[in-house]
């Protein structure tokens, strides 16, 4: 991590609140917050530890991208699009549609529909999903109270090839929204993956590694872009991967 900035730990007080969040994320654009943090702040309490077991285990069903531009075969995802009322209110799921970029945002991918398979419906309702898109709402909410929501969950694995599993295949980007949140759910057998995030004059503010299960960072996308390097398997024996949620938030 480069500096000190834009770092909510679990050795902070415990009264760490969306409210400290919100005041980082204003202030610096981006934010890290550790696992335990993260927990904490979304409030674990709702739910249970097989609440995130199932949270977790849902990644093992995902669908092969085959729309990866690079013929990669290392991606798979699931995709839900939401709409979420002003000033952190509800989050209410939204017919099945497509996920659509352009190319000025995605140089790679962009300039087409993009026909994912579903987020299924236990892994929406599961308790530890509706608490980050509670936080979410709420954080993002509060920053811009006046909108209403255009939300997408995207659900991926990254997996660990010998030529390089690629978490953003664009390269260093932003997404076309206002806020992303991003929350590792699991690594496995890799090095690599580690998090750049720059001004929008091309200057690096920090680097850091999504490490340990919820890790999380957030981002004002309209006022610095992000990347992901490429994953590596460490054993090449075992199966790698890279499991993360993203959630974008834009205006409507």
């Amino acid at each position: 991590m480069q500096g000190n900035i834009s770092v909510l730990k679990h050795s902070d007080p415990a009264t760490t609140t969306t409210i400290d969040v919100c005041r980082q994320l204003h202030d610096f654009d981006f934010l890290f917050l550790d696992g335990k943090t993260f927990l904490d702040v979304i409030d674990q309490s709702h739910f249970s530890s097989q609440d995130i077991a199932d949270f977790q285990a849902s990644w093992d069903d995902l669908k092969p991208d085959t729309y990866m531009a690079d013929g990669g075969k290392y991606r798979l995802r699931r995709h839900a699009t939401l709409t979420g009322a002003p000033q952190g209110g509800p989050v209410h799921l939204e017919k099945h549609q497509p996920h659509y970029q352009t190319t000025h945002y995605n140089h790679l991918n962009g300039g087409i529909e993009r026909h994912f398979e579903p987020v299924l419906p236990a892994t929406h309702d599961n308790p530890v999903m509706k608490a980050i898109l509670d936080f979410a709402s709420n954080t993002f909410g509060s920053l811009s109270p006046f909108s209403t929501w255009h939300i997408e969950m995207h659900q991926f694995r990254i997996e660990a090839v010998q030529t390089g599993g690629k978490p953003t295949p664009e390269g260093v980007h932003r997404d076309g929204v206002d806020y992303v949140l991003m929350v590792l759910v699991k690594r496995h057998n890799i090095e690599g993956g580690q998090t750049s995030i720059l001004d929008r004059d091309g200057r690096t503010l920090a680097e850091f590694t999504l490490a340990d299960p919820f890790d999380a960072a957030l981002v004002n996308d309209e006022r610095v872009a992000h990347g992901v390097t490429p994953i590596l398997p460490v054993d090449p024996e075992d199966r790698g991967l890279r499991d993360v949620l993203v959630i974008t938030f834009r205006h409507k």
